[in-house]
């Protein structure tokens, strides 16, 4: 590992010093987006999962398994970290201009990226989970590992491991416990408690029951 950062000293010297010469504006932008995506991957979980509490307890497993794979992808992510002990480019390269933000202190390490890593796997879950979004989902997980180099805080190695390390991590996650996800799903939605049928919803309901009776029976 003591040699990986030399691989991409030259290409995080030409994205900070491309990050000094933007606007002032330009760079409070990456700034805020390096941590306001994060939130905004949230609030696509809550707007996937009131979605589904009308929709099929496939949908809604998925819908519930989405953070969860994205948590799963960042523990899976500190883990690693705290196995490597990578320094920060803002504090091991030489030459390199000041980081756009404060560097961390010695001993939060680099490699890989954990914005990056809950980035990866918050687009996957999300795109496995709402199909539409990949469109938006992908763009915003790039968007945020190139901020993470751009502000000066990472490697391009720690962000690509780390989008690729979350996004297969949140893959396998939504994939295995899909099918025992759903049957709590469908347990918990023949509750008869109120406050859990509130959060997993009822499901639409069939068309036998929507017809009425006499349809239903072949009346006349």
């Amino acid at each position: 590992m003591d040699n990986l950062p030399t691989l991409t000293d030259g290409l995080y010297l030409d994205i900070l010093e491309f990050a000094h010469s933007t606007p002032h504006w330009f760079q409070r932008l990456a700034e805020v987006w390096t941590e306001l995506g994060l939130l905004l991957f949230g609030v696509l979980f809550v707007a996937g999962w009131w979605r589904m509490r009308r929709g099929s307890a496939d949908g809604m497993a998925l819908a519930l398994l989405a953070p969860l794979a994205t948590a799963f992808g960042y523990v899976v992510s500190e883990g690693v970290k705290s196995l490597i002990d990578e320094e920060r480019p803002c504090r091991a390269v030489a030459g390199a201009p000041a980081s756009l933000v404060a560097c961390p202190p010695h001993g939060d390490w680099s490699f890989p990226s954990n914005h990056s890593a809950i980035a990866g796997a918050a687009a996957v879950a999300l795109a496995l989970s709402w199909r539409g979004l990949v469109w938006l989902t992908a763009p915003m997980a790039l968007l945020m590992a190139f901020s993470r180099v751009f502000v000066g805080v990472h490697y391009p190695h720690d962000v690509t491991v780390g989008l690729l390390a979350g996004g297969a991590v949140a893959f396998v996650v939504v994939k295995s416990a899909g099918r025992p996800v759903r049957a709590l799903v469908e347990t918990a939605r023949s509750s008869r408690s109120g406050a859990v049928a509130w959060c997993v919803g009822r499901g639409m309901p069939s068309h036998a029951s929507a017809r009425p009776e006499g349809v239903r029976h072949g009346a006349r």
